[in-house]
């Protein structure tokens, strides 16, 4: 279960991992955030920098240790880490690491709703989303072997993650296009017969029901002892979720976005400077 945090913003976790270096000040801290990438593998919002700040100040995650003014610029407070952001960056990384959450990339969305296109129509877009994934990989896998020959490995870890992941997608897609193609996939024919004749198949529609039925009757369960979310998950457990559900959806609504290839960057929260400024990602 994830924990919840006095700061739970992932930015916090990102200025830990800057300030465990050395102290900064708040503009350090984000010069060094976007050198690294940081914004690459957290979703953040810059806006809400100074917030969280603030907010890691109050709970004593970091502390002022002086101001500074360079020439006529603002004067600036540079923080420190406490032993008490120590622990809570090592606490986070553990959590993080040891624990898998759920996710919601586009893409599965899209597939939740792929009944809603023709099958040639989808098969077309799926293979147009692979050959950009496999330029995509081409791309990245150059650039981290690049980049490995100056940083370490153990700073490039995500990226070897991001890459591992978009091989096995391009896997998956390859064999999804090799059944759509060559007619095996289970259930072709009555998909391609629901766009051909604009009539919902009686088993698909009778699959939706009885889907919706099962659903209704695990959540009118006690819920004292049963969680909500337990009853969801029975009730997708004791029948197949049918992407039928959408077949009848405005196919311009359907989701094609397709990957884009971004170069590996190193982690460096504990790296060099210098070796992290040769890659920013500003």
């Amino acid at each position: 279960m994830q924990k919840r945090r006095k700061v739970g913003n992932l930015l916090a976790l990102a200025v830990l991992s800057a300030l465990v270096q050395r102290p900064m000040h708040p503009y350090e801290i984000a010069t060094a955030l976007r050198a690294w990438g940081k914004d690459q593998d957290m979703e953040f919002k810059w806006g809400s920098f100074y917030t969280v700040i603030r907010n890691m100040d109050k709970h004593r995650m970091i502390e002022a240790v002086e101001s500074v003014r360079e020439g006529r610029r603002p004067e600036r407070t540079v923080y420190r880490i406490t032993e008490l952001g120590r622990a809570e960056l090592v606490d986070w990384a553990r959590e993080l690491v040891s624990t898998p959450m759920p996710e919601h990339p586009r893409f599965r969305a899209g597939l939740s709703v792929l009944a809603a296109l023709h099958p040639d129509e989808a098969a077309t877009l799926l293979r147009q989303r692979l050959d950009l994934l496999e330029d995509a990989i081409r791309q990245d896998r150059e650039a981290l072997d690049a980049h490995l020959r100056e940083v370490p490995r153990l700073f490039l870890v995500e990226s070897e993650y991001d890459l591992a992941m978009r091989d096995a997608e391009a896997s998956w897609l390859r064999g999804l296009l090799a059944e759509l193609t060559s007619g095996s996939y289970p259930g072709l024919d009555t998909w391609r017969a629901f766009h051909e004749t604009g009539e919902m198949p009686a088993e698909l529609t009778e699959l939706a029901e009885r889907t919706t039925t099962s659903k209704a009757n695990a959540e009118s369960t006690d819920t004292t002892s049963i969680p909500k979310t337990n009853a969801e998950s029975a009730a997708k457990t004791s029948a197949p979720k049918a992407n039928a559900k959408s077949a009848g959806a405005d196919t311009t609504g359907a989701d094609t976005t397709t990957p884009k290839a971004s170069a590996p960057k190193a982690s460096t929260s504990t790296a060099s400077t210098s070796t992290a400024s040769s890659r920013e990602a500003d």
